[in-house]
């Protein structure tokens, strides 16, 4: 099967682009030039050569022979942890910045939840010498000290989103809300989500991630794997290690933030409690209150705190292309602290939810199976 959406930027029903007229023209112009530069063999060499040389691609796939042996299942882990700052979030930031500077761009905003996708943009635009402004929310602010001050030392200014939650959704609105106000800005997306083109733009520059698996599977076990795994937010580092794999038949599995137990307001499983509304610029599904509003979501990863989910996510979950599990705070601990005692790799807490998941699923399966290690665990270890 595939998933590309059509002209007006929807996976089946779900995506589209719900914004104001001035807003919808300037994300027009985006999706003509990505469509132009995506195959502009210099734009694409010069992405190619900023992977390799300075994120440090391709990421290594790593045989975990110890948790095998626990688990019971041969167990590889695509080491995005291993990339520069930290996470996949970085494979996105690059390409985008890219974008933004052939579109003359001299301010990048972006929003951020764990703190990876904020520190992977100042990065860039580090890079790139592009003003940058990270919106993060104040709760996420003081659970992710640490990345906090790494936008800081990268020379972006933090701004922070204390309305509701205080977390990944707020972060978002501000984002949108100073984006329409200040159109010449370019934003600088980190999920799957929002109005077309971004999903499609986020799954483009992440697919990188599946690329590389299938590639390094074959070469270490002369087949493709018989799952693969990946904890959602939003949804970016699941389609980037799933979206050569969709016309495969290779079991898709992701693992959602279930908080504190199974319910609105203690839990981030949108995919299985969400219903269908217009969010955040698009037609997807959503954590809702009785009123039908977008409801606060928790987790205790605030990478994947997100009441929302990315419109191709909505649409794969519709035809039963993805299963989307759901993983309480209490077992994601329990894997953190397994991968780092049993491997000696800290993986962040997001990303412990996906080995969380393959203890579920695995255990004395005997199966070949391919875990998206999406980030490294340094900013977690206090809280933790």
């Amino acid at each position: 099967m595939t998933t590309n959406k059509n002209e007006s930027g929807y996976f089946g029903p779900y995506g589209g682009q719900f914004v104001p007229e001035h807003l919808a023209k300037k994300l027009n112009q985006l999706y003509k030039v990505f469509s132009e530069l995506k195959q502009d063999k210099a734009f694409n060499l010069e992405y190619i050569s900023l992977l390799k040389n300075y994120v440090g691609r391709p990421s290594p796939l790593f045989k975990a022979e110890n948790l095998s042996e626990i688990i019971g299942s041969t167990i590889y882990l695509k080491r995005e942890d291993l990339n520069h700052t930290g996470s996949h979030k970085i494979n996105n930031a690059i390409g985008q910045i890219l974008l933004a500077k052939r579109m003359g761009a001299r301010e990048i905003i972006a929003e951020t939840g764990a703190g990876q996708h904020g520190v992977a943009t100042a990065t860039a635009a580090s890079l790139m010498g592009i003003k940058c402004k990270i919106f993060i929310g104040k709760v996420d602010s003081e659970r992710q000290k640490m990345n906090v001050e790494r936008i800081k030392l990268l020379g972006a200014e933090v701004v922070l989103a204390a309305s509701g939650t205080g977390t990944l959704k707020d972060a978002v609105d501000e984002a949108l809300n100073y984006y329409v106000e200040n159109p010449n800005a370019f934003y600088l997306l980190g999920s799957a989500v929002g109005p077309h083109p971004y999903p499609e733009i986020v799954r483009h520059f992440q697919s990188v991630i599946s690329k590389e698996i299938k590639q390094q599977i074959f070469d270490a076990e002369q087949r493709l794997p018989q799952r693969i795994i990946a904890c959602i937010g939003g949804g970016s580092n699941a389609i980037g290690a799933f979206s050569e794999f969709l016309n495969e038949d290779v079991i898709l599995d992701t693992a959602e933030g279930g908080g504190r137990s199974f319910e609105i307001g203690h839990t981030a499983a949108t995919l299985n409690l969400g219903k269908e509304m217009i969010f955040q610029g698009s037609f997807s599904l959503c954590l809702q209150d009785e009123k039908g509003n977008a409801a606060p979501s928790y987790s205790i990863a605030a990478g994947l705190d997100y009441p929302g989910i990315g419109p191709e996510h909505a649409y794969l979950k519709s035809v039963n292309r993805v299963n989307y599990h759901v993983i309480s705070d209490q077992e994601a601990i329990y894997a953190y602290r397994l991968l780092a005692e049993k491997e000696g790799i800290i993986p962040a807490i997001e990303s412990a939810h996906a080995i969380a998941l393959a203890i579920k699923l695995l255990k004395n399966k005997n199966e070949l199976a391919v875990i998206n290690l999406s980030g490294r665990g340094d900013k977690d270890v206090a809280r933790i």
